[in-house]
């Protein structure tokens, strides 16, 4: 007797052992973020043995899922002759809450009024932000249980359903309308309409949750600010308000990309252990995580662990690429050119590898070589007596600290030397004609460009203008028949531009006396 006792204790020790040891394990699939409602069909039409196989299916499919605010919510709607929502969004964060408000959950019989229960779910339970209602802009999905029997017009509120962003997804254990229910559904088809017998529900169980996993995927860890040698680490703060902390480790991935060897699917990551890795530790209420001593131009995975001793959390892994070192000078510009002198700038300056930078410029093609030496905290440098409106070629050098040079070549072109006018007068001839005269360097000069235009008494320009060219071997020139106050300019022209040039205003009266003067 003793002994009959002795083995009943030891078997049911193993029992609720292998039973804990699969609720710890399945609590794990820290995967997703959103709302799930599951409109199920509990009219009349549906046997107790098939509404029961409903259930063990519903339990079986959302068992893995991790329950809570940030994670993924799960509501009931019965389909009876009134349909009933069995329970909330908000009604359960833990599996075992769940699995007992499924097993104890009651069909209502009567009749098949899909129809309403549509209504409820769009106007309420998935309705974002409402009170009881989903989350807003986070995925819903709506998965409705079916035996195909009557379900009524479900095409239009099904429509409705999927314009304000719900997917849908069915199950049909009898012999529903094929035609209809590919309608109802979102797409694709293959992978959200499923037709199973009720003995043989378990074959869908793993393709269903793979297509609401799909659905309601978060990229929980991300990386952002990649630079040559640093990241940021960003994630979801799933241990706030609970005690824990968070393991980081990071390491260079091995060809292929995946440190460890094996790939990480939906709840899953790759490991970071059999290769070198560093390790950081985060408290249960931060978010994010700089990761630095990073090689340029290299794949590394980084895998976020949740510890905490009240809730099992899988781990989290991201794959990500450094950018690749750009040694300076990666940009020469030239600014503030003169006739004699440039300013010549480059870039990224990079103090803590460049010993020093080397400037060397030349007159093309063929001229003597210049080179003066910068300091490695300066990103330019002024060249000075330079030719004017001549071709240089510039050469920036850096030299590294561990030996490496690189150098990057532009070309500018200094101004050409503009001189002004010396001198303008105005001489009148006649009642209506005036000499024009002025005084300028030849030296690189194109010619003239004269404009004369008529004012008005006030100073305001009339309509009566004109302007023409001028040879540069000429330095004076007659204008006639001009209207009794004009306006003369002359302008020297270069190459390049219009240099600046000089105006004088003559004045002609009725006794043929007149003057000029500069302004």
């Amino acid at each position: 007797m003793e002994s009959r006792i002795l083995f009943t204790c030891i078997l049911t020790g193993m029992l609720l052992r292998k039973s804990c040891g699969q609720n710890s394990a399945t609590e794990v699939l820290n995967c997703c973020e959103g709302d799930i409602l599951f409109l199920l069909d509990s009219s009349g039409s549906v046997s107790s043995y098939e509404y029961s196989r409903m259930l063990g299916f519903l339990s079986e499919l959302l068992l893995p899922f991790s329950l809570g605010e940030d994670q993924v919510r799960v509501g009931l709607l019965q389909v009876g002759t009134q349909p009933r929502l069995e329970f909330g969004f908000d009604a359960h964060n833990t599996q075992s809450g769940l699995q007992g408000a499924l097993g104890n959950t009651k069909a209502l019989r009567g009749d098949t009024n899909t129809e309403e229960a549509l209504r409820m779910a769009k106007d309420w339970v998935l309705k974002p932000g409402g009170p009881g209602g989903a989350r807003e802009e986070l995925p819903r999905v709506l998965v409705w249980l079916t035996d195909g029997v009557k379900p009524g017009d479900v095409i239009g509120p099904m429509e409705k359903l999927r314009e304000e962003g719900v997917a849908v997804l069915v199950i049909s254990t009898g012999h529903g309308n094929y035609q209809v229910l590919r309608q109802v559904v979102t797409p694709p088809v293959e992978s959200h309409l499923y037709f199973v017998d009720i003995d043989h529900m378990s074959i869908i169980t793993e393709d269903l949750r793979d297509a609401i996993i799909e659905i309601l995927w978060a990229e929980r860890l991300q990386v952002r600010d990649v630079s040559t040698n640093s990241a940021v680490l960003q994630w979801r703060p799933v241990l706030a308000g609970l005690t824990g902390y968070y393991d980081i480790r990071f390491g260079p991935a091995p060809s292929g990309g995946v440190v460890g060897g094996g790939a990480g699917g939906p709840g899953t990551s790759p490991s970071t252990s059999g290769g070198q890795y560093q390790r950081l530790t985060r408290p249960g209420d931060s978010s994010t995580a700089r990761l630095t001593g990073l090689k340029p131009d290299t794949i590394y995975t980084a895998t976020l662990t949740p510890e905490s001793n009240l809730q099992v959390l899988n781990p989290l892994s991201v794959t990500f690429t450094t950018k690749p070192e750009v040694l300076s000078p990666a940009v020469v510009t030239v600014s503030d050119s003169e006739a004699n002198s440039v300013r010549v700038s480059w870039g990224p300056l990079q103090p803590e590898s460049v010993q020093s930078f080397q400037v060397e410029y030349s007159a093309l093609p063929g001229g003597k070589l210049h080179m003066t030496t910068v300091g490695r905290g300066q990103n330019s440098t002024m060249l000075t007596n330079l030719q004017p409106d001549t071709q240089y070629l510039v050469t920036v050098s850096a030299r590294h600290s561990y030996g490496q040079e690189r150098a990057m070549s532009v070309k500018v072109c200094t101004e050409e030397v503009r001189p002004d006018l010396a001198d303008l007068r105005l001489t009148t001839v006649g009642s209506d004609s005036v000499q024009v005269d002025w005084k300028a360097s030849m030296d690189g000069l194109r010619g003239y460009w004269l404009t004369w235009e008529g004012q008005d008494g006030h100073g305001s320009t009339t309509a009566q203008r004109s302007s023409f060219y001028l040879p540069p071997n000429l330095l004076s020139t007659r204008l006639t028949h001009l209207p009794p106050a004009t306006r003369v300019c002359v302008s020297p022209v270069y190459r390049t531009t219009r240099g600046k040039g000089l105006c004088c205003t003559a004045q002609f009266h009725s006794d043929a006396s007149a003057w000029g003067h500069r302004s």
